[in-house]
């Protein structure tokens, strides 16, 4: 776990640096667009870098979402990067024009007739693309991260040239409740974005972790509010719910949902309140952060991706990243506990990975039921329309 960890956070912690190094041969133009890529897209570009041929082995397509995002994209973007360069491979992303499946699919198309043998789409939005995009170019290997391929009426189909990768956001947000009643706060918030399976385990985790350090600290009573934005955007109505949360008491919110937590950032500033980032390391986007419920992104594309290389590429299955293969994590490096310490981190993570007592199954055992209706001995949730 010591590995992974010391692993991620090295990544993460480059992120500053996306613009430097690489040639700088090749641009991340839009997909199928004539117009100059974005300010973020050509700072990033700089790290791409082509093969003799001019082409590139390694691809990944950003979602709706920047390469520099400090989420989803920039996370799976830095451990294609890191293998990349550790080998001396050509790659490059790619940037959609819009948020569409023929978008994605011509995206896909763009990195296939550069040369790419492995293409990487971050997010549960191209599994559609994947989907058709797997027998289209069935030479081309493709990495789904958060999802799994189907069509548009579900029915699910995991090429032989593909992998579908979910993470147990459950047991990530369950380490951050864990967490924060540990370090003493006994008014929570949850604010998620749009309430899609991975947001909704998030929040469940976070639930029943709050709700399992209370019964060991014996404390009585955990509030919690509890409300998705419905969108994946920072927004003015987003920032004033959360500081109206902070204004009645909410000591720290667990904010997952991309830019979402942008705006909680934004009023714990003026509040002096606490935020809970998500998906990687957001310790450098604000003071406010003490700590990130944490996928494994960037380690899970870097395993992947070796595995390619390897002849070992584990294609038509759908895998989960876990506390048992340390897919889930806090970045305890750069976490700001002053009473949670490495020792109750390392003890908790250890009974997730043997499930200790049942702790890692009984987690979740239903995400179609309402927040409202999981078993919780200390925590009340209020749901917040």
């Amino acid at each position: 776990m010591k590995k992974f960890l010391a692993l991620t956070i090295a990544m993460l912690m480059t992120a500053s640096m996306a613009a430097c190094g690489g040639s700088g041969a090749a641009s991340s133009a839009p997909a199928a667009s004539s117009e100059a890529a974005p300010a973020s897209s050509a700072a990033a570009s700089e790290t791409a870098s082509a093969g003799e041929d001019g082409k590139f082995e390694l691809a990944l397509i950003t979602d709706i979402g920047t390469i520099d995002d400090k989420s989803f994209n920039q996370g799976a973007w830095e451990g294609l990067k890191k293998y990349a360069e550790e080998k001396n491979i050509s790659h490059k992303y790619y940037k959609p024009t819009e948020k569409s499946n023929d978008a994605y699919l011509s995206a896909i198309e763009l990195a296939v007739k550069g040369g790419a043998k492995v293409i990487v789409t971050p997010g549960f939005l191209f599994e559609e693309p994947v989907y058709i995009a797997q027998d289209q170019y069935p030479d081309v290997k493709f990495i789904l991260i958060d999802g799994n391929p189907h069509d548009a009426d579900y029915n699910y189909k995991t090429g032989d040239n593909t992998v579908g990768i979910t993470y147990a956001e459950e047991q990530a947000g369950f380490l951050a409740g864990y967490a924060a009643v540990k370090e003493g706060n006994t008014k929570l918030g949850f604010l998620g974005g749009m309430a899609v399976p991975a947001v909704v385990r998030f929040g469940y985790g976070f639930v029943q972790g709050a709700d399992y350090a209370a019964k060991e600290l014996n404390v009585p009573e955990i509030s919690m509010n509890y409300h998705y934005t419905g969108g994946f955007d920072a927004t003015p109505e987003a920032q004033t719910l959360a500081a109206s949360w902070y204004q009645s008491g909410t000591e720290v919110i667990f904010a997952c949902g991309g830019a979402v937590g942008n705006s909680a950032m934004a009023a714990a500033e003026q509040a002096n309140g606490k935020v809970i980032g998500v998906d990687v390391d957001q310790s450098p986007e604000s003071q406010t952060v003490i700590t990130s419920a944490m996928k494994g992104l960037g380690a899970s594309v870097y395993t992947i991706v070796s595995q390619f290389y390897d002849d070992k590429f584990p294609g038509g299955q759908n895998l989960v990243f876990d506390a048992t293969n340390e897919g889930v994590a806090l970045p305890m490096d750069t976490s700001k506990f002053e009473k949670f310490t490495q020792a109750d981190y390392d003890k908790l993570y250890a009974a997730l990975v043997a499930d200790t007592d049942g702790i890692a199954s009984n987690i979740m055992k239903d995400t179609e039921k309402q927040v409202t209706d999981i078993a919780t001995t200390a925590v009340k949730v209020t749901v917040v329309e």
